[in-house]
């Protein structure tokens, strides 16, 4: 089993920690978590792209390269790269550009993303939400396939006719993620390319997701891809401390805060202190407490799942640094090396 962390860089001033936090001070943090996450062994790292003020990474590849130097085996990955508002060969040269920095850690992990905010900034209609993804990916993948490109077009994508994109990633090919989010279509489509799926879970109880991964591997087969060569990932929600205790007075304040206030745009009703308590309880969707913890419940999950990549994002809205890079200490050295001991 793979694990790692993913993060969206959160910045602004949090009423709840009382910490204020901008773009400059929280990126080169981000560089800091990701060299940790090396150090104490973890296999990758991911960075979601976002276009919100609230946000600090709308372009993951650039923030990946800062670490990629500093780095010696930690895969890095956008968490998600918004394809459908995107330009599949700008994306592709940018991932085989940080290819080439970090010696072959590079992955693209893709998505229709959960805001909506760069649809309107890239002049894209949202009316052609699912249209853009699908006709992009494929495209990214012929991109992949070698050199040059030669691509058709479509109705959201442009002519190319024996054009080069360049440079190539040290990688035979740049790995590409699908991303879902709990749709049955999406992950069906994933499992029908043969391409790897990363499963976000961050409410409900996980159990009922398990499903998703049936079909997901049905679909694979019936296209002809071999399932078990496929990988899968989790991606959850969570968060590490010494005790139960520590991780819910960390963890709990700009979780609530940024939930509710996520949750007011959307139509969510506010988040409570039971509630996020409730969801870190064994059949819930937030990784949380104590390493022996945390680790039990991964192991469950993956008794139900059978998934070969753990994620969790554990910095989630204002917190601070010092906290985050203590819980990335001890999910790499408590909690990997006993899932790795009980997985083989």
């Amino acid at each position: 089993m793979e694990l790692g962390l993913y993060t969206f860089g959160d910045i602004g001033a949090s009423r709840a920690t009382g910490l204020k936090v901008t773009a400059a001070e929280r990126i080169p943090q981000l560089v800091e978590e990701i060299v940790l996450a090396d150090e104490v062994g973890l296999d990758v790292f991911g960075l979601g792209e976002h276009h919100r003020p609230d946000y600090a990474v709308s372009a993951p590849a650039i923030v990946l390269a800062g670490a990629a130097t500093r780095t010696r085996r930690i895969r890095l990955s956008s968490a998600v790269t918004v394809l459908s508002s995107d330009d599949p060969i700008r994306v592709h040269q940018q991932f085989a550009t940080l290819d080439n920095l970090s010696g072959g850690r590079a992955e693209i992990m893709v998505g229709r993303g959960s805001f909506i905010e760069s649809f309107p900034l890239f002049g894209h209609d949202l009316d052609d939400y699912d249209a853009l993804f699908i006709e992009k990916l494929q495209m990214l993948l012929a991109i992949r396939e070698g050199e040059i490109l030669d691509w058709p077009g479509g109705a959201h994508t442009h002519k190319v006719q024996g054009r080069g994109v360049w440079p190539r990633p040290v990688q035979d090919r740049l790995p590409v993620w699908v991303a879902v989010g709990g749709t049955p279509g999406s992950v069906a489509r994933a499992g029908q390319m043969g391409l790897p799926l990363a499963l976000a879970i961050i409410g409900g109880q996980p159990a009922r997701f398990a499903p998703l991964f049936d079909l997901y591997r049905k679909s694979a087969a019936q296209a002809g891809h071999d399932p078990a060569r496929l990988p899968t990932s989790l991606n959850v929600h969570g968060f590490v401390a010494e005790t139960r205790a520590q991780a819910l007075d960390i963890f709990a304040p700009p979780v609530i805060e940024v939930m509710t206030r996520i949750g007011a745009e959307r139509g969510w009703p506010p988040m409570t202190r039971a509630a996020l308590e409730a969801s870190a309880g064994p059949g819930g969707a937030l990784f949380l407490g104590s390493p022996a913890e945390v680790t039990d419940k991964i192991l469950a999950m993956h008794e139900i799942f059978g998934f070969s990549r753990f994620v969790m994002q554990m910095a989630i809205g204002v917190m601070d640094h010092g906290d985050v890079m203590r819980a990335i200490e001890l999910f790499g050295t408590k909690v990997a090396p006993e899932l790795r001991r009980s997985t083989g």
